[in-house]
Order: structure tokens, then C-alpha cells, then sequence
């Protein structure tokens, strides 16, 4: 399977770290699931406390984590707040203050390996109660039809992240885009592989400290196409995309399978235990998972509407922007948008008259 994340329309789906490569003898072979695997690594994994039942609890920054394991399931609950110092929040790229958030998230103990990628917003959560969410909401619009996602390190739009790759979303959320420095610093034991999180299919997230596991992403050859291309937040600035593809978008790389040590969704196997890694190079955080993910399996059938709503909703400010929509929905925005702000609230979707079923006639 090959992803590749070129966008071509507005509803298809840097600052870059410096790493040294440090190689070593390994046998880099494909199991029968397909996934990347270092069955002989001579490399250590930092086991710790955080497989089981745990706490986190910091009275200074007010955060407070509990993950507790019933049966086949791992359940955390937090408040999501970091348990570690973060940038200054509102700040010019970011006007967003951090706030605490009530959420509870299930992973199962025992992951299923179904080696098909499946896509995801929020890949995974850190042991601390902060999500990962690696893409933004920021996409530059051209007049001649093409759109691009803006990602999170680059040095065209300023997000306003802080040291720990991270930023906060206007519902108050602070959450990671990349490697969460202070979460890596906290847990280092000493090894070179951090356990630093869990995916949503419940295989372990960590980071190399060596940065030895190399992703197979690659920039694209030649340049981009696009004339009279604008980003708008509070106000419409020109940007040129034009120029070979150096990162600032994520339609600026593609997937070469072997071209790196991991799979498309940054997992491989070491010592046959399959896991995703965070790197300093694109994807950054996993943008895809390669496990069996329990809560799309509860969302079958016909979507809410709220649940059509939050897949929107990619800024998660409770409100859906115009380069948000997609689908009907995008052609009947300004009827649904009753009081013409240029935004769609749950209330007005909630309001707004449901398409007639077209009858079925016989054919003869």
C-alpha cells in the first residue's frame, strides 16, 4: 500500500529537527503481516510502570492523570493537562489559552494487528493526558483550484508552538504536533527507546532518543502548481507555494515503502513487540494506525450528527468555517448558516431542514 499525501481539493486529505543517523547491524525483513520488523536489535526499551494501573498527578501545573486496566481494557482518565512546563500561552502565533479538559479514553491491553493503514485525526495520547494531533486546520487556498495543508513545522505561517512541539486549540486543548520534549525528558531511563504514549489500537508510542529508526517519507521531485494562492484566520494574507517541495505542506511528501526503517504509519517491530515511533522527521506523529481501533468499530452505520459534526470540526472550535464542510453540506452552507457569520454552529446544523428522500419507482 502506498499513501501519499498529495491534496488536490480542500477536502482531500518547517522548523525540521537535524538527527544524526546511527546504524547498526539489524535484520530488516517483512513478516507475513507486512510490517516493518528488527527482530535481532540490539536495543533497549525502557519498560516501566506505565504498562499497568498508574497516576499522574502534578499540584503545581494541576494536572491529573489515572489509567486503571480492567480485563481487556486499558481506561484513562484525565484532565489533559501537561504535567510539565509549556511555551506562553496566548502568544502572536497562538491566541489560545491552555484549560483543563475532561476526557476518558480507552485502549485495549491487547492489540490486534490488522497491517492496513487507516487513517486518523488523533493517532494517539501521551501518559500524561495530552493528545497527539500531528496535521493542522490551516490550509492555503489557490484561485486555480489547489489546496494545501500547512504543517505544523514550517516557517511560513507561525503557529505559535512551543518547545514541546505543541499549542493549544481554542477550546482550551494543549496537545502535541511532534515529539513531546518535556513528556521524553521526564521518562528517560537511561535507554534509548522512551515509551511515551499509546495509540488509539493500543500499541505502545515511543521515541528514539538515537533517532536510528529512519521514516519512509520522502519530499516529492520537481515544484508545486498554484496562482493567486491566500490563507485566511482573522485576516486574508497572500502566500506563493509555487517552488520545490521543502515540507511546509503535507502534499510535499510521499510514502516509498523500505525507504526508511518504518511502515506508513511510523510502526515497526523491534524484539516483536509492534509499536509506533515519534521522529523528528516527517510524519512526526503517525498519521495512520495499523491496529484494530475499537472506537470506529462503535461508530458503524449511519453518522450523528454529532458525529459528523466533530469529523468537521478539525480545529475543534465548536464551529465549522467554510473550508472546513465538505460534501452537501458545503452546498447548502450559507442556507444552514442562518445568522451569516460565515460559520455553522451544532444549533444551526441541528435546525436545519433534512433533505427528502427521493422515492424509488418500478422500472418496467
Amino acid at each position: 500500500m502506498k499513501i501519499q499525501f498529495k491534496i488536490i481539493s480542500i477536502f482531500s486529505v518547517v522548523v525540521l529537527f537535524n538527527c544524526t543517523s546511527q546504524k547498526s547491524t539489524k535484520a530488516h525483513s517483512h513478516d507475513g503481516l507486512e510490517n516493518h520488523s528488527h527482530e535481532h536489535e540490539n536495543t533497549s526499551v525502557s519498560e516501566n510502570d506505565y504498562f499497568g494501573d498508574y497516576t499522574l498527578e502534578d499540584k503545581f501545573y494541576g494536572s491529573n492523570t489515572q489509567v486503571s486496566i480492567k480485563g481487556n481494557i486499558r481506561t484513562m482518565v484525565t484532565n489533559a493537562l501537561p504535567n510539565h512546563k509549556t511555551g506562553e500561552f496566548p502568544n502572536q502565533g497562538n491566541p489560545n489559552t491552555i484549560s483543563a479538559q475532561n476526557k476518558t479514553y480507552t485502549f485495549p491491553v491487547n492489540p490486534k494487528y490488522i497491517g492496513e493503514a487507516q487513517w486518523i485525526r488523533e493517532p494517539g495520547v501521551a501518559l500524561n493526558g495530552v493528545k497527539f494531533e500531528p496535521r493542522t486546520a490551516e490550509v492555503v487556498i489557490c484561485d486555480t483550484g489547489e489546496n494545501y495543508r500547512v504543517e505544523a513545522f514550517q516557517n511560513v505561517i507561525d503557529l505559535g508552538l512551543d518547545f514541546n512541539h505543541a499549542h493549544v486549540q481554542p477550546t482550551g486543548a494543549y496537545h502535541y504536533h511532534g515529539a513531546p520534549t518535556s513528556v521524553i525528558e521526564t521518562l528517560d531511563a537511561g535507554v534509548d527507546l522512551v515509551h511515551v504514549g499509546f495509540a488509539h489500537d493500543g500499541f505502545p508510542i515511543y521515541y528514539s532518543k538515537s533517532g536510528k529508526y529512519k521514516s519512509s517519507y520522502k519530499l516529492l521531485d520537481g515544484t508545486r502548481e498554484g496562482e493567486d494562492c491566500t490563507y485566511t484566520t482573522h485576516k486574508t494574507v497572500a502566500i506563493a507555494v509555487e517552488g520545490h517541495y521543502d515540507g511546509t505542506y503535507g502534499s510535499d511528501f510521499e510514502f516509498v515503502e523500505n525507504h526508511g526503517d518504518l511502515d506508513e504509519c511510523n510502526g515497526i517491530t523491534i524484539n516483536g513487540q509492534y509499536m509506533y515511533l515519534v521522529t523528528n522527521e516527517f510524519p512526526y506523529v503517525s498519521r495512520c494506525l495499523m491496529g484494530e481501533v475499537q472506537q470506529q468499530e462503535q461508530q458503524k452505520g449511519r453518522p450523528s450528527l454529532d458525529q459528523i459534526f466533530e469529523e468537521m470540526d478539525e480545529n475543534n472550535d465548536e464551529k465549522l468555517s467554510q473550508k472546513e464542510v465538505k460534501g452537501p453540506l458545503a452546498n447548502s452552507f450559507s442556507k444552514i448558516d442562518a445568522n451569516d457569520d460565515g460559520f455553522i454552529t451544532k444549533e444551526e446544523l441541528e435546525k436545519a431542514p433534512r433533505p427528502k428522500r427521493q422515492k424509488l419507482g418500478r422500472r418496467n
